[in-house]
């Protein structure tokens, strides 16, 4: 009642004012409210009021005005710059409005405590010599990746910047190493070329980004059968992608000699793998399933490689020897013969995730005309209890592995030496993948059938994994 006063005021003032001229002209800056509170028509109180609500109308206003100043400002430096710049899962991503260039790089480290060692121990010895308690710096890592010209001209090269060494190795082993590089011609979903150096396609452990494990390493057998880092060229594909009949296939030629040698001789290593996607979903290279599929999904794979030459496996180091074999320095060309398959299952629902694999490998010494064969598996499962009991916090994963290795012993290689791995886990996931901590306990035995010994140990480590 006392506003609509007021504005009955402010109105009989006004239409006083514009008879009173005269005294308007006496005082040419005097606002209306100053003429209506000299007059009596309002008080003080009142001309305050008006004078403040006069202020936020004024400050609104510009606020207004500057709101769609900046507006228009950033619509046009962003229409008119060409390149884009954020940060998602792959790091930081620049890229061109056109969508033709674009780059991600990335930044990674694994900081590990182990006790009592922090390797797998292989041997009788390894075990009995166990006084080892360490931090380490596992890997520290850029990853640079992208697409140019087309998005479908895809690249990705990745370092090691600076793997913790022994104190017995030389320097050069701990120095920074380009270990993987690609290019992929990626334009038909059911054909696509690669060529270059990375972990080829042959087994789900090996090529699962060490960042993306749900163990702190992967398990015992991995040693054995991984072909790892290969310099080369494959065609790949996606067929019947959402169908009962999804698969995927991979087929290559490689030189075999591991990561960043040359061939030395007319050999090549031959690799082909077949993926079917039974339930008609796509599974990614990635262990657990902290992404949480709401709809099951799963895969299973065979695969097959052969080659000849000095080496008898094969590591991120390049080419080696498994024990009791000649090392490649020591090695004829093309002394050994290597052929191997493998079968692999994993399915991920509703925070299960579960993965096996199963490897044959022979090995044929051309020189020394002796055959060995080898056997190894694992199975693994993880799963977030959240989902069942919610007073369990929704980071935390549960994870148990149970692998095994019948290999041949390092004095006799015509007898087999049998290792298992027991390990169980707990992972805290603060970012995913891009931020975890990761703690494993196991038990390790090995039965040694030339000393007729069964030896046993456990590990526990916990580890540090972060991508910027």
């Amino acid at each position: 009642m006392q506003k609509k006063n007021l504005g009955i005021k402010i109105l009989t003032a006004s239409l006083l004012t514009a008879v009173m001229v005269s005294a308007n002209a006496t005082n040419s800056e005097a606002t209306l409210e100053d003429i209506l509170m000299k007059k009596g028509i309002i008080t003080k109180e009142e001309w305050v009021e008006i004078r403040e609500g006069h202020k936020q109308h004024q400050q609104e206003a510009e606020k207004i005005v500057d709101k769609k100043v900046e507006a228009k400002l950033s619509e046009k430096i962003e229409s008119d710059f060409p390149v884009k710049a954020e940060w998602g899962k792959k790091g930081f991503r620049l890229e061109t409005r056109d969508g033709n260039w674009a780059t991600n790089l990335q930044w990674r480290a694994q900081m590990r405590y182990t006790n009592p060692f922090n390797g797998d121990p292989r041997q009788v010895d390894d075990f009995k010599n166990t006084e080892e308690s360490t931090f380490e710096l596992r890997r520290v890592r850029m990853k640079i990746g992208g697409h140019g010209y087309r998005p479908w001209l895809k690249y990705y090269f990745e370092v090691d910047l600076q793997p913790t060494r022994d104190s017995d190795d030389d320097s050069a082993d701990s120095s920074s190493r380009l270990i993987d590089w690609r290019i992929t011609l990626d334009k038909f979903k059911w054909a696509a070329l690669r060529v270059g150096q990375w972990k080829i396609d042959y087994n789900r452990e090996r090529v699962d980004s060490s960042g993306r494990q749900e163990f702190v390493e992967r398990s015992i057998v991995n040693r054995i059968f991984t072909v790892d880092r290969q310099m080369g060229v494959e065609l790949r594909g996606h067929l019947f992608p959402g169908s009962p009949t999804d698969m995927r296939y991979y087929v290559g030629a490689f030189t075999g000699e591991g990561r960043g040698v040359s061939n030395d001789d007319n050999n090549l290593m031959y690799m082909g793998r077949f993926q079917w996607n039974f339930l008609g979903r796509d599974l990614k290279w990635r262990q657990t399933d902290v992404e949480y599929h709401k709809k099951p999904a799963g895969s299973l794979a065979f695969a097959g490689a052969t080659n000849v030459g000095r080496c008898t496996r094969w590591s991120s180091s390049g080419c080696g020897n498994l024990d009791g074999f000649t090392s490649p320095s020591d090695a004829a060309n093309g002394q050994f013969k290597v052929e191997q398959m493998m079968q692999e299952f994993a399915f991920k629902w509703r925070g299960l995730a579960i993965q096996e694999e199963f490897h044959w490998k022979t090995i044929e010494d051309r020189v020394f005309d002796t055959k060995s064969h080898l056997r190894g598996s694992y199975a693994q499962i993880g799963y977030f209890f959240h989902d069942l009991f919610p007073i369990v916090p929704k980071p935390l994963e549960f994870a148990f592995r149970y692998a095994f290795v019948e290999e041949p012993n390092e004095t006799d290689i015509s007898k087999e030496n049998t290792r298992e791995e027991y390990t169980a886990a707990l992972n805290w996931f603060f970012a995913g993948h891009n931020n975890k901590l990761t703690l494993d306990v196991s038990h390790l035995t090995l039965e040694d059938t030339v000393l007729d010994q069964t030896v046993d140990d456990q590990r526990v480590r916990f580890q540090w994994d972060v991508s910027f």
